[in-house]
Parts: structure tokens; C-alpha cells; sequence
């Protein structure tokens, strides 16, 4: 009898170590759970704030894509105007080179005429007279009213100046 009952205590001894020992797991595998909970607990604030973040983001990016394109239809609409201004500058350019073109040749036919006066009076003139005048005159002057007259008349107004003057202005002819 003594055998069993050591075997007894043996068996209650390993049976209440076991019980601890599972009573131990026990409060272990509990004490996980409530850190899981915890955890998961955490974790579904954290996604709800991430949710929160994207949502603010998603509307973020829809405002301003709105904005991308309400800019870029004033853009548009600015640059038409700037568009339209330069076509209408252009026009006036062009119209105002012509008016110049135009005046340039009223001016040019002004000046013919005014040229054929001068050589009308010169060529009526005597050769000594006209000789003088001209040699009191700048010389590129002087050649241009001589350019307008009649190689005879010219011939005959040089003859009569100085000939240094002479010249100078035959020189100038020549070209």
C-alpha cells in the first residue's frame, strides 16, 4: 500500500503541476488575445484614419484638377484675346507700311518735279551764271542738279567754273 500511495502523490503531484501548468498557458494564450484586441483595436483607428487621409486626398486632387482646368480655359480665352490684338496690329502694320510706301513715292514724285523745276531754270540760265551758282553750292548738291540736265548744258556750266571744282564734280558723275 505504501507503492500506491506514493504512486497517488506521484500522480496527484504530476496531475496539479500539469493543471498549473496549463492554468499558466492559460493566462498566457488570454493575455494574447487581449494584446491582439488591443492591436486590432489599433489597427482599425489607424485604418479609419488612413480612410480619412485618402477621402481628404481624393477631394483635394478633385479641386484642384477643377482649378487645372478653370485656369487653363482663362488661359485660353486670354491668349485668344492676345491672338486677336496681334492679328489687329498686324493689320494696322501693314497698312501703315503701305501709307509709307505711298508717301515715299508722292515724295519721290515731289522731289522729281521740284528737281525738274531746278533744271528747267538752270538749263535757261547761261552757262556762266549757272557756273557760279553751282560752285557756291555743297558739292553733292551741285551734282544732283547737274545729273538733271543735258550733257551739252553740263559741258558748258563746267567749262566755265573752276577747275578744281570741276572736277570734283565730274568725279561725282562719273558714279
Amino acid at each position: 500500500m505504501q507503492i500506491s500511495l506514493h504512486v497517488i502523490k506521484l500522480a496527484f503531484l504530476i496531475l496539479f503541476t500539469t493543471s498549473l501548468s496549463a492554468l499558466q498557458t492559460s493566462d498566457k494564450l488570454f493575455e494574447c488575445t487581449e494584446i491582439f484586441k488591443e492591436r486590432k483595436s489599433e489597427l482599425l483607428v489607424e485604418l479609419e484614419r488612413i480612410d480619412e487621409q485618402k477621402q481628404a486626398l481624393s477631394a483635394l486632387k478633385t479641386a484642384t484638377e477643377d482649378l487645372l482646368r478653370k485656369k487653363e480655359t482663362k488661359l485660353s480665352q486670354e491668349q485668344e484675346v492676345v491672338d486677336n490684338k496681334l492679328a489687329e496690329i498686324s493689320q494696322k502694320e501693314e497698312s501703315v507700311k503701305k501709307m509709307l510706301a505711298k508717301n515715299e513715292e508722292v515724295l519721290k514724285e515731289l522731289k522729281d518735279i521740284k528737281m525738274n523745276k531746278i533744271a528747267q531754270t538752270f538749263a535757261k540760265m547761261k552757262a556762266a551764271a549757272a557756273s557760279s551758282i553751282l560752285s557756291g553750292m555743297n558739292t553733292s548738291e551741285a551734282a544732283l542738279i547737274l545729273q538733271s540736265l543735258k550733257p551739252k548744258t553740263v559741258g558748258q556750266i563746267l567749262t566755265k567754273m573752276d577747275p578744281k571744282k570741276a572736277s570734283e564734280l565730274t568725279l561725282i558723275l562719273s558714279k
